[in-house]
């Protein structure tokens, strides 16, 4: 996937330009006419439009209020204004309104981003999450990364960034599992397990797998108690682990080891040294296997355009390393690591990528 050349006039360059110039003020605007429920009264009145006396009256909200919110929703196309004076909701505005995916990016965007991509510039400069500065101001605390933040950030933030996190995750976990379970699998280690939705997922689709799940001590928390809700912790095991130590060994010998939207969370070298470490805890018949939403192996711009600029959140809230990969560069990973693409498994879900790997020399 590549982003198209635009043959643009210079003036619609410009005008380009200043959409970009504006676009923070114009997210927050359409932001507060999904949530104030602007965008639900023009929903609701149907082909004819409604008047703005109508909407501040089913909002409760100022003629003031409403009107600049809809000129703004207006000039970004968000809605529309008909010949007698009524106000209806566009072809965008309706996907701003009903679309999850739009719903879930423009949350994450707003709780979870927002504020702390002010210091973005410093994160570029620093290498480090500078942005986070916000959650740390907010929850009294002086957290490094975010996934160190996560279990104790104030609900609404942590709701945003479980149901991005998910809501791409999800989509792609059915396709994952009968590729995974083609051959015979007795043990699985979870690597950088999150709250343990996928190894909870593996335990309902085989009855015999045994999981050890991976993460940090404080993460790990949420997932034991879900594999306890679930009813399987016969069969899934916990490991807390700092993936960046120097030490860290895995459970050796496992039938698969899984890594599903996690190596985004790391830097080049880091990545290599955590692929590195699996490698030397495999087996001859391991099979290694990451699930990545790489931008350029995606099917339609708006996926690529949605992944490239996630990145910035990696850069300013996240860890100030890492990003969404090409996956060029995921490859160059594997492979410094000892590691070979037995095969590549795409359009899993919304937008994922599967990198089926096992040990370099069994290739040869």
């Amino acid at each position: 996937m590549t982003f198209e050349k635009k043959n643009l006039s210079a003036y619609e360059a410009m005008y380009e330009a200043q959409k970009i110039a504006y676009a923070p003020i114009i997210f927050q605007a359409v932001r507060t006419l999904r949530d104030l429920g602007i965008f639900t009264a023009l929903q609701n009145s149907g082909p004819e439009g409604i008047s703005i006396e109508a909407i501040c009256e089913s909002t409760n909200l100022s003629r003031y209020g409403v009107e600049t919110l809809l000129e703004t929703g207006l000039s970004c196309g968000a809605v529309e204004l008909t010949e007698n004076g009524s106000w209806k909701l566009s072809k965008v505005g309706y996907f701003l309104q009903n679309d999850p995916m739009t719903r879930v990016n423009m949350d994450y965007n707003h709780y979870v981003c927002y504020q702390g991509l002010y210091d973005l510039d410093k994160s570029i400069r620093s290498a480090k999450p500078e942005g986070l500065k916000v959650f740390n101001k907010l929850c009294d605390a002086d957290w490094e990364t975010i996934y160190q933040a996560l279990p104790y950030l104030p609900e609404q933030i942590k709701t945003a960034w479980y149901d991005f996190d998910h809501y791409y995750s999800d989509s792609a976990y059915p396709a994952a599992l009968p590729i995974l379970f083609r051959n015979e699998i007795g043990t699985m280690v979870d690597i950088g397990t999150n709250i343990g939705k996928f190894a909870i997922l593996t335990a309902d689709y085989n009855d015999d797998v045994k999981i050890t799940m991976i993460d940090l001590p404080d993460q790990l928390e949420n997932a034991i108690s879900n594999v306890a809700r679930a009813g399987y912790s016969d069969r899934i095991t916990a490991l807390s682990m700092d993936l960046l130590d120097p030490e860290i060994e895995f459970p050796p010998a496992q039938g698969i080891y899984w890594l599903s939207q996690f190596l985004s969370c790391f830097g080049h070298k880091e990545i290599v040294h955590i692929l590195k470490h699996a490698k030397a805890a495999m087996s001859t018949t391991s099979k290694l296997y990451i699930m990545e939403t790489c931008w350029d192996r995606q099917q339609h711009e708006a996926a690529a355009y949605s992944l490239v600029n996630t990145s910035p959140y990696f850069t300013c809230m996240a860890s100030g390393n890492s990003k969404m990969y090409h996956s060029d560069e995921l490859l160059e990973c594997i492979s410094e690591a000892g590691l070979e693409v037995v095969n590549i498994h795409d359009n899993l879900g919304i937008c994922h990528s599967l990198f089926e790997c096992q040990s370099a020399q069994l290739q040869s």
